[in-house]
């Protein structure tokens, strides 16, 4: 008689941090959450990245997560990869953030595309898309002040 070994993995989900929530930072605008990126963010002038900031009920930040790196002019969102990593930290909405090296603030085809990818995907979960900023190491620009979210 021939025996299969039908082993299959254990997945472990997990959340931690370090931050009583009476230290988080809360978000009340764009240009908090602006001001809470430029303390993270890797770099603005050569590479295109792309986070999420990751917020409670009462807007407090319970975290930050790259959800990727790209080239010069671009990267590439997986809005599976953003839920993930939102379900896993227990976030009730998300602000979306990617830099533009050229310094160019304007909002592109494709920055609309996944902006609407990830707010539709986020009203099935109940994990609302709050903004999507486009930054420099100067400045910003807010879907949702733009009234594109």
């Amino acid at each position: 008689m021939n025996l299969i070994d039908y082993s299959v993995a254990e997945i472990t989900v997990s959340y931690s941090h370090r931050i009583a929530a009476r230290d988080r930072f809360k978000i009340y605008s764009s240009q908090d959450a602006y001001t809470v990126c430029q303390q993270f963010w890797p770099g603005f002038d050569h590479v295109e990245y792309f986070y999420i900031l990751l917020l409670n009920r009462a807007n407090q930040v319970l975290g930050v997560h790259q959800v990727s790196k790209g080239g010069f002019t671009g990267t590439v969102i997986d809005v599976r990869v953003v839920y993930q990593v939102a379900l896993k930290a227990c976030a009730t909405s998300i602000i979306a953030v990617h830099n533009h090296p050229s310094g160019n603030l304007t909002p592109s085809d494709a920055d609309g595309v996944i902006t609407k990818k990830i707010s539709e995907a986020g009203k099935l979960l109940d994990i609302q898309l709050l903004d999507h900023l486009i930054i420099t190491s100067e400045s910003f620009y807010s879907m949702a002040d733009n009234g594109l979210i």
